[in-house]
Order: structure tokens, then sequence, then C-alpha cells
């Protein structure tokens, strides 16, 4: 490390010395320098540049911006689902190279001896503001990751719950896969919400898709029978497995009054339409 510019500023040092903290901080971060260009075409994101502007913000200790800073590049990181032993490695490489500089710029000024309650001060407010920027920038990926998959979530419940108008008073439920506990509770919310706002007459419920069907689930099933005639709409079930009936049967379950059993949604078809 040598031909570095003096000055009596650290943070024009930084500056003026630019092309040198490069070149240390890639060679630091091994797994990363081959990276760069891809992780830039894939995000936008100038490690270089970045590296830089988090260094001058610690020196200058503006603790807010470093916040701010972390906070939208974890979402860009989150977003493009970059990998993040990357950003650890970078992060790492940054703070070891920033310690180099501090170094040689204390050697220049000729502070070769510092007094150890300021050396202690300064250290520990520049490693806070690091760390700072770390544990920012993973809370804001985190949320931005778990709001995302509470969106995916959403919208696959909803697709997992089609109901398709065939006329203005009869409407089909046709469900597929497993239905457990978590999703019998998603079922009733949406057939329920959408009986009243679509003022279903007839709701044609096909099972012969479902897979598999839990005790809680037909109990809680059976309740949403109980909701659907309350608001006044004839449910019309349709392709009950004999897997599922066993199960029924097991736990003292009819349908009574509740609904109307038919042997195949065609037959539903062919009777209500």
């Amino acid at each position: 490390m040598t031909n570095f510019i003096q000055t009596e500023d650290l943070h024009n040092f930084l500056i003026l010395n630019r092309n040198i903290f490069e070149e240390k901080l890639l060679s630091e971060a091994v797994n990363v320098r081959d990276k760069i260009k891809e992780i830039h075409l894939i995000g936008n994101i100038n490690l270089l540049d970045n590296a830089h502007q988090l260094v001058l913000l610690v020196v200058d200790q503006r603790e807010e911006e470093v916040r701010q800073f972390a906070k939208k590049e974890g979402i860009v990181w989150a977003k493009h689902a970059m990998t993040l032993s990357f950003k650890l490695e970078w992060i790492r490489a940054i703070r070891k190279t920033f310690w180099v500089f501090l170094h040689q710029f204390d050697l220049l000024s000729g502070k070769q001896v510092k007094d150890s309650a300021a050396f202690y001060t300064e250290t520990s407010n520049y490693n806070e503001l690091i760390d700072t920027f770390t544990n920012s920038f993973f809370i804001s990926y985190s949320k931005y990751k778990d709001e995302l998959i509470e969106k995916q979530r959403k919208l696959v419940n909803n697709l997992s719950v089609p109901i398709i108008p065939i006329t203005p008073n009869v409407s089909i439920l046709p469900l597929i896969g497993t239905i457990d506990t978590s999703r019998a509770n998603v079922i009733e919310e949406k057939v329920l919400l959408e009986v009243g706002r679509l003022r279903i007459q007839t709701l044609i419920m096909d099972l012969s898709g479902i897979a598999e069907m839990d005790n809680e689930a037909i109990k809680l099933f059976l309740k949403l029978l109980d909701g659907i005639t309350m608001m006044g709409s004839q449910l019309v079930i349709t392709g009950l497995r004999p897997e599922i009936v066993r199960n029924m049967i097991k736990l003292d379950i009819e349908f009574g009054a509740k609904a109307t059993t038919k042997a195949s949604l065609q037959k539903a078809l062919q009777d209500y339409l």
C-alpha cells in the first residue's frame, strides 16, 4: 500500500485515495470480486460506489443516512434474490479495508501513538455505524421477503378458492389438492364472502379433486356448510371420495339438510342448469 495522497482530513483522504481503496477492497473480497458486474447487471447496484459512500457516511457519523442507505440496499437485494453470502463478505472486506486506511491516515498524519481513550471512542463509533448498516440491511431484506411471501400466500389462497359463476344464480367451486386446517379457514372466509358478494343462490362444490382432508378440516368444513345455509344459499356437494366419506362416518358426521350430494359435477350441472 504505497503512494497515498496525504491530507489532514480523513474524509478527503478516502476520496483522494479511492483507487487504492478499491484495489485493497477487491483483494479482500475474493468471492465477490468476480460477481461485481453480474450484481450491477441484475440489481443496478455498483458495489464499489456504494462501498465508498458507506465509509464516507461512517467517517462523517451520519447515522440516519447509514440506516436509510442500508434499508434501500436491503430491498434491492431481496427484490432480486441476490446471494446474502456475497453481501456478508463485502461488508467484512469494507470494514477491513477501512481499518487499513485509518491506520495509514494516522501514520501519514504523524499519529503513531494515539491516546487510548480517544482511539477507543473513535473506533467504537466507526464500528457501531458499520454494524448499524449491517443490521439495518438485514432487517430491511427480511421485511421485504416476509411481505413478498405474505402477498404470494394471499394470491395462492385466492387462486385455491376459485368460485366460478355459471349463471346469475348458480356458481361452482372446484377444490383440488389437500385441505388442512389452515386451508379450510381460508376456504371458509373466501366462500362466505363471495356468497354474500355474488348473492349466490346455489353453490355447487366439487370435491372430486380433493386428495386428503384431515379430521379437523372436516369439522371446519361442516361449519362452513352451516354458514352457507345461514346465508340462504343452497349447497350441492359433488365428487366425494370414498376415503373422505369413511373419515366422516368415523367422526359421526352427516350433512343432513345442509347440503345435497351428487355423484359427479356433470350430474349436478345437468340437474341445476
